[in-house]
């Protein structure tokens, strides 16, 4: 039976939230929900 080192597991924990966050940030802002997102420079133009 083999296991990982704590350090091992955490960095592996924290790589793959960061990864996880990045990917969904980057389908919210360029995928299909970009459609509903507004922008406030537009909304505020004089």
């Amino acid at each position: 039976m083999s296991t990982m080192e704590p350090a091992i597991v955490l960095s592996i924990s924290i790589a793959v939230i960061v990864i996880a966050v990045t990917a969904f940030s980057i389908y919210t802002s360029f995928g299909p929900p970009s459609a509903e997102l507004s922008d406030p420079f537009e909304d505020h133009e004089d």
